[in-house]
């Protein structure tokens, strides 16, 4: 029997000591509008195997499994034993050793007590997909948990009554299963006073294709057991197909196992009243008359509230436009308030739409006047483009002027180049050219001539490409040292140790480093061909290559510009390629046209001026100055060009 804990009678313990709580609702008093929802708990299936497993699963029905020494024995004891789990097995083998042979009662031999430990012995696992693959082991389990949920309803019955009380709705694939909470007063009385109901759950497995009857249930709510407030809170196990009744004052089930946590009958009944001598005692007559004297006021005080009742509703419907008037003054004055407020808020909107106004007329005033100035200095702007496009246009024109002279210029100085250093080709030889006389050939054969003679015109070479990256503004990536036969190029750009300038002449140095220069030479030659648009076919061919530099950059239409003369004016009187004669500058703009004709008639005496080297493709007469050489093929030849 449950005994209390102290003064509290809400809490009681059972008789395994355990500390639950009292329900509220006596048995008595349980009725089905205090039924709130239902709940199923360890659901268990029947089964639907036509072959019932006759025989115990062991790891003995396995013909491969492990026959240890402590098994051999236990067999031959004839000691049936169930199998142990993996997690039993945690003994070391040597106990089992012991205690069979206690069991066996078999004397222990020397050669027994000096056998060494075997290792642990491990039980070899039951099952054959334990190596399988995380996908198949998920397979696995799906299937044993599949075959044990299934789709859940329950319906409840009442007594005389054909139709169910109640269907609750279907939850699917669940072991325990809750269903949606629910009340019974909507039924009526005369269904939520009973105190007697039937529940019947409707299950339908996953190779079921209809639902069956899983359990039915008759019960008197008398008979429920209180286990506590919240079902988790609840440790009790519960039994397979377990109905849990939730009521208004906890939770309840049916199982028999639990023993009952109801206190005694005396803790709500009244005493028993004593009987003296086979007579009960009554009430007096003065008590039962004062009795009927308190019930005759109690009349006569409920006639009197019902005759003042009546009274005030006849005053009230009399005077009813009275208080209606009353009522209306609140209202009026409500009323007032609210308008009050109204003429305040806007008021407070107009005084902030004026002043708004005000901001947007000033706002609008000064966008005015900066339309204004915008206007003025648009105008004003309109005025200085019509100046700045003729300004434009004469300034366009004045480079295109500029542009031609510069050409000119450069086809003055290239002309003048070709006549200082004469490339000239070597009769009945394909890609044979000299330049100043001196014979070169491509890179890849130079060791067929002379070795001064090849340095020689190597440096000729690197003083012309010297002078053309200084004439068209093209700065040389491999710059070149001109010193006549002893010329060098730098390489500043490869990584490479050591030395960076390389010798353009063979005698003492090393032929590696000769032959990389003049390879840096020819690159210098295709730069300056790529600036002017022309695609080198062959760089090994070095004079060629300049050749047809020059023969570009020479060519134009028109006649060549005149050089300017300053300096010195005498030098201009006797000078040795006319050609390179300046156009008048501001210094010697009196005495241009002097100079100009002592330098015709300076030229007709040496034999050559004058005549005329023919027309050019373009049909325009070009009339350049022969070059009268008195300096030997060298150098000398380039000290009176600017």
């Amino acid at each position: 029997m449950p005994t209390t804990i102290g003064n509290d009678a809400s809490l009681y313990v059972d008789i395994k000591g355990l500390r639950r709580d009292r329900s509220w609702l006596l048995p008595s008093n349980r009725k089905l509008r205090h039924l709130q929802g239902l709940a199923l708990r360890n659901l268990a299936l029947p089964s639907t195997s036509p072959h019932s497993r006759r025989t115990t699963t062991d790891d003995e029905s396995l013909p491969q499994s492990w026959k240890s020494p402590a098994k051999l024995v236990a067999q031959r004891e004839h000691k049936i034993e169930h199998s142990r789990s993996s997690n039993d097995l945690k003994a070391h083998p040597s106990t089992n050793f012991e205690a069979i042979k206690e069991d066996s009662h078999q004397p222990e031999t020397k050669s027994e007590r000096s056998r060494p430990n075997i290792s642990r012995l491990r039980r070899r696992s039951t099952l054959n997909w334990v190596g399988a693959s995380p996908n198949v082991r998920q397979k696995k389990l799906e299937d044993v948990t599949g075959g044990r949920m299934a789709d859940t309803w329950f319906s409840l019955h009442s007594a005389n009554v054909e139709e169910p009380v109640y269907l609750s709705e279907v939850i699917e694939k669940a072991m325990n299963p809750s269903f949606r909470s629910f009340d019974l007063n909507a039924c009526g009385p005369h269904i939520s006073r009973r105190d007697e109901v039937t529940v019947k759950f409707w299950a339908k497995g996953r190779s079921a294709d209809d639902y069956s009857l899983l359990v039915e249930l008759q019960l008197h709510l008398k008979s429920l057991q209180f286990i506590g407030k919240t079902l988790e809170n609840f440790y009790h196990p519960l039994p397979p197909n377990c109905i849990v009744f939730f009521l208004s004052d906890g939770v309840y089930t049916n199982f028999t196992d639990l023993p009952s946590d109801e206190p005694p009958a005396r803790a709500y009944l009244a005493p028993p009243k004593l009987i003296e001598n086979g007579v009960q005692r009554t009430s007096s007559y003065d008590a039962l008359m004062r009795l009927s004297t308190l019930d005759d006021c109690i009349q006569d005080a409920l006639l009197t509230r019902e005759n003042l009742a009546s009274q005030i509703n006849s005053i009230l419907k009399d005077h009813q436009s009275a208080f209606e008037s009353v009522q209306g003054v609140g209202q009026s004055h409500e009323s007032l308030a609210s308008t009050k407020r109204a003429g305040v808020a806007v008021k407070k909107q107009l005084k902030s739409a004026i002043k708004n106004r005000a901001d947007l007329r000033t706002c609008l005033d000064a966008r005015r006047d900066a339309m204004r100035n915008g206007i003025r200095a648009q105008e004003s702007a309109q005025d200085y483009l019509s100046g700045a496009a003729a300004k434009l246009k004469d300034c366009g024109s004045l480079a295109d002027t500029n542009t031609e002279a510069i050409h000119g210029q450069r086809r003055r100085v290239c002309e003048d180049l070709m006549h200082i250093y004469p490339i000239e080709p070597i009769p009945h030889k394909s890609l044979a050219f000299t330049i100043c006389g001196l014979p070169l050939p491509n890179s890849s054969a130079l060791d067929t001539v002379d070795e001064e003679s090849v340095a020689a015109a190597l440096g000729f070479i690197a003083h012309l490409i010297y002078l053309l990256s200084f004439y068209l503004c093209v700065p040389l990536p491999y710059p070149v040292q001109p010193h006549l036969s002893t010329s060098l190029i730098r390489d500043p750009i490869s990584l490479m140790p050591g030395q960076r300038t390389f010798p353009l002449y063979l005698k003492g140095n090393a032929q590696y480093r000769f032959d990389y220069a003049v390879f840096l030479l020819n690159k210098d030659i295709e730069l300056l061909m790529s600036k002017q648009g022309l695609k080198v076919l062959d760089l090994r061919h070095t004079l060629p290559n300049l050749k047809y530099l020059l023969y570009v950059l020479a060519a134009g239409n028109g006649e060549l510009p005149l050089r300017k003369i300053g300096g010195i004016k005498a030098l201009g009187v006797g000078i040795i390629t006319p050609t390179l004669s300046r156009q008048e500058s501001e210094e010697s703009v009196d005495r241009g046209g002097e100079v100009r004709s002592r330098l015709e008639i300076e030229g007709r005496n040496r034999g050559g001026i004058g005549k005329g080297r023919g027309k050019t493709g373009d049909g325009e007469q070009r009339f350049p100055l022969k070059v009268q050489r008195n300096l030997s093929p060298g150098m000398s030849g380039l000290q009176e060009v600017s």
